[in-house]
């Protein structure tokens, strides 16, 4: 094999631009490291930077051969390209998401050269939408470059409320020459399980003679019908689980034909979609190795906007800060890209389930058979890559497409004809899907309330899943969440500002203003800065000073999550899934993220790591009372004490009750209630509880807005001491401290964070540093002194 990823040159079509360009990687990404474009990540550089979207560039490499004959292989080019060998055109492409192989007969032996021509996106797009025979709206309030929807690229390469607009152009996966001779294609993998003794193991491959082995049992067949056969009988097998919920049990197949081999890394379970009418409308939820599985989780976008800065290194370690907080689902959504396989072998190490969005989002999309059939090609390749994983939980259609009918002039004036457009994509995909994957799970579009279902599953929580965005669009008040009972929410938010130290990494300190250019241009969703104000007025008194302002509005952004999350799982199994938006950011901006670019945790990632334990007890208004509930997603009974207490800003406790339950696997139960005549005006509810194997948890609820109690200077304490290449925090109060926050003047992670400070109750809390020796500065917020004191916060050396 002869790679030809390393070291390119690339040159715009005017000439005025020649710079290495490093494959795999990204074209900003190459331009600012030749100094021809600034940090498009910095102040207002993204404006500075959409016009090399607007030009043609080609990249070009020698390279020495024997001329023996080859295929030229390619992923993730990225995407109106056309590549040529000696001057003699290969291949033509047009589909980022798509592999390539194709005969290099043009080699030579000795010294080649390979050029790559990548058109214009900007330019491709609109003479596409052009040559339409209708019109094809896009979402132009999310994407400042428009028509985006023309091209098999990542939707949010054009924008988003989320992302900066450069659409960058690239190439992000493998470039090689491979000897022509025994190969295997993909390697279809199907299993049928009856109960957890016993499972049949499928292999499909095109290969002309194959010998496998799995679980030390070996199989051979050959081809019949241009597809070889194998099977395998696994008795009592180890079998894989989501995380939280039993091991990630990993099995290596091995495939073998002639000189050719590959592995693949199976894990064997059940994993059952189960979406039935009922009494409410239609259920929607997942099922494992037998086992009902509440969904805790959130979406996933691409973890950097310029791919060619994404690492599995990087990636690992946002899954993994998932994992921590007590996630066992993601969800790849529509409008970025399907992941390379690695990505997917992590989830499979990890326990992550995967809901998987087929690469469609927001927009409306062509149905003319050009258009359909590169979707035919895409979603078989997809596929067939990737459909071996244990993580797969879920094939959608699509983000949002069928909502999308109504949001534009076009569609709501002529929606028969757009309704039909829509459905032949729709088609389209789960027919290919279902011809490379017949027992995929599939669902047709997210939010959906069914298959043929076209309602409003915004507002409609009876049936399938539901995106529920009232709070945040629509300006409502944290307990509208609790008027929906979603079946399955697969999408819902709240924004905040990014932490300090990512403000740090694209704003001066003179720009510290919510209203300045540099932070706006860091605000993608219209009216979001004045939504994030609007909301502290509503709940808190109002910050002292701009690192206040991003603290509470992270505080804030918790809460709005807490209470969807701990009301919905109060409800299961009626509701069986909660996955918050969003998990990650592609940059440092205002966002809906629970981690900020780089995967610093920001508090409500610290909170989720609470509200999504696996067992818990929750706090329900229920008119002039709180209903205690404990939740248990675990597969064994619980058996738990709780102590209720009011808690008065002073610090002072006064026992309500003592409760002793056993909870049921896979239950909610309601404990009691504490009735809200029971606390006084300056108290809230706090309690605790403790179960088996050293189990403990904690939790507070304010019957009220937080800016209706007159806090007391808390007099916080706090001990540092190093240790091992950590530091070891104490903290103490005189008084109760909501919220307490720590943080960090170099990356790394603190074990605990956003907690209440209790009198009496000294909180320990470790910092890890990714550097290791580092020299720390740590600043202390809580919800008095941001809110309360003109001053500085307390910071130690």
């Amino acid at each position: 094999m002869t790679n030809l990823s390393g070291r390119w040159t690339l040159r715009d079509e005017t000439g005025a631009h020649v710079v290495p360009f490093d494959l795999p990687g990204d074209s900003i990404t190459a331009l600012q490291a030749a100094g021809v474009i600034p940090d498009p990540y910095w102040g207002r550089n993204e404006l500075l930077v959409r016009w090399v979207a607007d030009r043609d560039w080609q990249a070009e490499r020698r390279f020495d051969h024997d001329g023996s004959a080859a295929d030229l292989v390619i992923d993730g080019l990225d995407t109106v390209a056309e590549v040529a060998i000696n001057g003699v055109p290969v291949l033509s492409a047009a589909n980022s998401f798509r592999r390539w192989r194709v005969d290099a007969g043009a080699l030579r032996t000795g010294e080649n050269t390979i050029t790559i021509t990548f058109r214009s996106a900007t330019r491709a797009a609109d003479a596409l939408q052009a040559a339409m025979p209708f019109p094809i709206p896009y979402a132009a309030q999310n994407c400042p470059i428009p028509n985006g929807n023309m091209l098999r690229k990542v939707a949010c390469d054009f924008g988003w409320d989320w992302n900066l607009a450069v659409a960058p152009f690239g190439l992000y996966g493998r470039i090689a020459l491979e000897p022509k001779g025994d190969r295997i294609e993909d390697v279809l993998v199907t299993q049928r399980h009856g109960d957890t003794t016993r499972v049949m193991v499928e292999v499909h491959t095109t290969a002309q003679e194959v010998v496998a082995t799995l679980c030390e049992e070996k199989a051979s067949a050959k081809t019949e019908s241009g597809v070889a056969r194998l099977e395998f009988e696994i008795c009592n097998p180890d079998l894989w689980w989501p995380a939280g919920l039993g091991p990630q049990n990993l099995h290596l197949l091995s495939v073998t034909a002639g000189t050719a081999s590959a592995t693949r890394r199976i894990g064997l379970r059940r994993l059952d979609l189960v979406s039935e009418p009922d009494a409410a409308g239609r259920s929607f939820g997942f099922r494992v190795n037998g086992h009902p599985v509440f969904a805790r989780g959130s979406n996933w976008i691409p973890a950097d906007a310029l791919a060619g800065r994404i690492t599995p290194e990087k990636t690992r370690a946002l899954l993994q800060s998932a994992v921590d907080a007590n996630q066992n689902m993601i969800r790849v959504w529509g409008g970025g890209r399907y992941e390379p396989d690695w990505f997917y072998d992590l989830c499979d190490e990890l326990g992550l389930m995967v809901w998987q969005d087929f690469m469609f989002s927001c927009n409306l999309y062509p149905s003319t058979p050009d258009f359909l059939a590169e979707v035919d090609a895409e979603v078989r390749d997809v596929v067939a890559r990737l459909n071996h994983h244990a993580c797969l939980a879920l094939w959608c259609g699509d983000n949002e497409l069928i909502g999308a009918l109504t949001w534009f002039d076009e569609s709501r004036k002529d929606r028969d004809r757009y309704l039909v457009s829509y459905d032949r994509l729709n088609r389209t995909i789960e027919t290919a899907l279902k011809a490379v994957a017949p027992l995929a799970n599939w669902w047709p579009s997210s939010p959906s309330p069914g298959p043929l279902a076209f309602g409003d599953a915004w507002h409609d929580d009876s049936s399938g899943d539901m995106h529920f965005w009232s709070v945040w669009h629509e300006g409502r008040d944290f307990d509208h969440y609790r008027d929906v009972k979603p079946r399955f929410c697969s999408e819902f938010g709240f924004q905040s500002y990014p932490s300090m130290s990512a403000i740090r990494r694209f704003a001066d300190p003179a720009d510290f203003n919510i209203a300045a250019p540099v932070i706006e241009c860091h605000q993608k969703n219209a009216g979001g800065n004045a939504r994030i104000a609007e909301t502290m007025f509503r709940y808190f008194r109002f910050p002292v000073g701009f690192e206040n302002f991003v603290y509470l509005s992270q505080v804030q952004q918790g809460l709005a999550i807490k209470t969807a999350v701990t009301q919905w799982r109060s409800l299961k199994p009626h509701c069986m899934g909660a996955l918050y938006w969003q998990l990650n950011d592609t940059w440092p901006v205002c966002s809906w993220a629970s981690l900020d670019h780089g995967g610093n945790w920001k508090l409500l990632h610290h909170m989720a790591r609470h509200f999504f334990a696996p067992v818990t007890v929750v706090a329900i208004p229920q008119g002039a009372a709180l209903e205690l509930r404990a939740v248990n997603d675990s597969r064994v009974p619980v058996a738990l004490t709780v102590d209720a207490f009011a808690l008065s800003m002073a610090g002072e406790m006064r026992a309500l009750a003592r409760l002793s339950a056993q909870v049921p696997t896979d239950a909610a139960v309601p404990l009691a209630a504490v009735p809200l005549s029971d606390l006084r005006p300056d108290e809230v509810l706090y309690w605790r509880w403790t179960g088996p194997e050293g189990l403990v948890g904690e939790d507070l609820h304010a019957p009220r807005a937080w800016k209706t109690f007159d806090l007391q200077p808390p007099g916080i304490a706090m001990n540092v001491a190093p240790s091992g290449g950590t530091t070891d925090i104490t903290l103490t109060a005189r008084a109760l401290a909501p919220f307490v926050a720590l943080e960090a003047d170099v990356p790394g992670r603190f074990s605990d964070n956003a907690f209440a400070l209790i009198p009496g109750q000294p909180r320990h809390v470790t910092f890890t540093p990714e550097s290791p020796g580092a020299a720390l500065r740590l600043t202390l917020r809580d919800l008095h002194s941001a809110t309360c004191v003109a001053a500085n916060p307390p910071e130690t050396p």
